[in-house]
């Protein structure tokens, strides 16, 4: 079981994903939830790319934060990542849902996230604390049964 230990971000880099995820959460449209999520993740070559949690009143369409922000670093021809910092107004941290971590899989095995907590807080941790034994682009590289 993932065990939550926080503490203030140390580094320039880190304070400012945490405050552009902070930041990017005011720009949810959580009507329904009324939670709101913001994500940032730093590309390699220090691009921000903020996102927020939209939400669809037949659900299925809802998209997460995490993935608004990897998405809008593809768009914007990105897909090599340093870290992504996770905020929302809970409490505690939230931690990136299953779908979520799938997909930023796709783009890296182990990459540093930051769950942060209202207060600025943070909590540390990675894509593969997160998604063990995940299943990713590599994973189709090897050898295949014949049919």
């Amino acid at each position: 079981m993932f065990q939550f230990t926080f503490e203030e971000p140390s580094d320039q880099q880190s304070v400012e994903l945490v405050r552009c995820s902070l930041k990017a959460r005011e720009n949810s449209h959580s009507p329904y939830s009324k939670l709101r999520v913001g994500a940032s993740i730093r590309a390699v070559g220090g691009q921000i790319f903020n996102g927020c949690n939209i939400e669809s009143c037949s659900y299925s369409p809802t998209i997460c934060a995490e993935r608004v922000a990897v998405a809008s670093a593809v768009a914007a021809g990105y897909t090599q990542f340093e870290a992504i910092a996770i905020s929302s107004d809970l409490k505690d941290a939230i931690t990136p849902c299953g779908v979520c971590r799938q997909f930023m899989r796709e783009f890296s095995r182990d990459l540093p996230i930051l769950l942060v907590r209202s207060d600025g807080m943070v909590c540390r941790t990675d894509l593969t604390e997160l998604l063990p034994g995940s299943f990713g682009p590599d994973s189709l590289e090897q050898p295949h049964r014949a049919a």
